[in-house]
């Protein structure tokens, strides 16, 4: 059996490594930021912030020391991945520095561009460490202990905004969660690829579905029902759904069966609406979402969503221009879950939808190189990792717009948050290795230029 590959050159033929083209992206991205940052210091006080050029060398140099650790580690990686995390994460700084003016009493870009720092240094630290990243598959049942061991360490720590998703420790505080997302990641890639045909063509038939056996499905939905059950006490409920939404994608792309995507609809549907019904914190949430402007007829102004809907609103097509919206009357959050309004309200329905593209291909591009591998493993590996971003940015986006009900969850590179911008880097460290495998010339390739054949389990 043969795998396609769809980056695979013609015999003979071995594709460009594109490091060039991926260090002009990279000075395009640091430029937009920079931009961005004078743009705001321009609109607030009509002169450019005179640390401007500082912070421009200083995202210039992380993004410069990133792209010397890919040109010589992993050569042949996908030459936009990286720039797209910069302007990502450059956006995201610029936008709560922005939002920092208004809240004199609250400064977190500087705290933010110190866990960028350290994202990026860990992102440095997988592509020069992690040669192969089918070394992971070894660590499979590892990585679900020290997963669980992670979701489960918050429950014994004070609830913050009513949810237990939070380690405080003196001054410091992150969110374990966001830890967990990866390792449970590489271990359902490792489980299903070592299983899925057991999965796909083994078991009880019942209608038209195919069922496998409890002795193969057994063991994964007991990682992931203990994980979401662990979720569900600690009120984490944004990170519950994106635990099933991976865990049901990872299982069609190994099986191959849309009857997974039917029966985790109607899990996630009955899930959702006796959480919704039962848990008191939930309920609020999904009230606010079905009428977001009851408090205003009631006579108590806004709430946080019907605010973000105005936000949006007052956007319009091109924005009001950065530094000139109001989406701080948000309030709470304005910084983290909310702050996609701040973007649509000052950049518009144009400077939103780029936005959006951008996630687009990033997720893509992981795709991409998940399909073109010929190993189980690090095809669904890949897969998972972009569906982690894609779901985030679903359910972030859809909770902020009023299509589902708020979840609290950060929004990628974009929001306010040190967890969440650490494990996003190291996201996009992974997928690099993995598209560095998927491109980089292979021994047959360079001697037959033909495929090797896919080997079953193969680590």
């Amino acid at each position: 059996m043969t795998a396609p590959r769809t980056d695979a050159p013609p015999p003979g033929v071995r594709l460009p490594k594109r490091r060039g083209v991926e260090l002009s992206l990279l000075v395009c991205a640091v430029l937009i930021s920079v931009c961005g940052y004078a743009e705001v210091g321009l609109a607030r006080s009509g002169a450019v912030p005179p640390d401007a050029a500082r912070y421009g060398a200083g995202l210039g140099l992380l993004a410069l020391v990133a792209h010397l650790a890919v040109r010589f580690r992993a050569p042949y990686a996908d030459p936009l991945l990286l720039p797209i995390a910069v302007l990502l994460n450059g956006l995201g700084l610029v936008l709560i520095y922005r939002l920092d003016l208004e809240t004199p009493n609250d400064q977190a870009a500087a705290t933010q561009l110190v866990w960028s720092t350290l994202g990026v240094a860990l992102f440095i630290v997988v592509v020069l460490l992690l040669r192969d990243h089918r070394a992971l598959q070894g660590y499979a049942y590892v990585s679900v202990a020290a997963a669980l061991a992670l979701m489960i360490l918050p429950i014994f720590f004070p609830a913050v905004n009513g949810a237990k998703i939070w380690i405080r420790i003196g001054g410091l505080s992150f969110q374990p969660g966001e830890f967990a997302k990866i390792l449970l990641a590489v271990f359902f890639a490792a489980y299903l690829a070592a299983n899925r045909n057991a999965l796909a063509y083994t078991g009880r038939k019942i209608w038209r579905f195919q069922f496998p056996t409890g002795r193969v499905l057994g063991p994964i939905v007991a990682i992931w029902l203990l994980s979401v059950g662990v979720l569900v006490l600690e009120r984490d409920l944004g990170t519950s759904l994106l635990f099933f939404g991976l865990f049901v994608i990872m299982l069609y792309v190994a099986t191959g069966r849309t009857g997974w995507i039917a029966v985790g609809l109607v899990l996630a549907s009955a899930g959702a609406f006796l959480v919704g019904s039962l848990e008191p914190h939930v309920h609020s949430r999904v009230e606010d979402w079905l009428d977001p402007f009851a408090s205003i007829r009631a006579g108590e102004g806004p709430g946080q969503l019907a605010q973000s809907l105005f936000s949006f609103a007052a956007g319009g097509m091109l924005g009001s221009g950065l530094g000139l919206g109001h989406s701080v009357l948000i309030g709470f959050a304005t910084k983290s879950d909310f702050i996609l309004a701040t973007a649509g309200e000052e950049l518009g329905l144009v400077g939103l939808t780029a936005l959006f593209l951008l996630y687009a291909l990033l997720v893509a591009r992981g795709y991409r190189a998940g399909l073109s591998l010929r190993d189980p493993f690090g095809r669904l590996l890949a897969i998972g990792l972009a569906s982690i971003v894609a779901l985030q940015v679903f359910v972030i986006a859809g909770g902020v717009m009023g299509l589902i009900p708020l979840t609290g969850m950060a929004m990628p590179f974009l929001a306010q948050g040190g967890s969440s911008v650490v494990t996003n880097w190291v996201i996009v460290a992974l997928l690099i290795r993995v598209s560095d495998s998927a491109r980089a010339p292979q021994p047959d390739d360079a001697d037959t230029g033909t495929l090797a054949p896919v080997k079953e389990g193969a680590s």
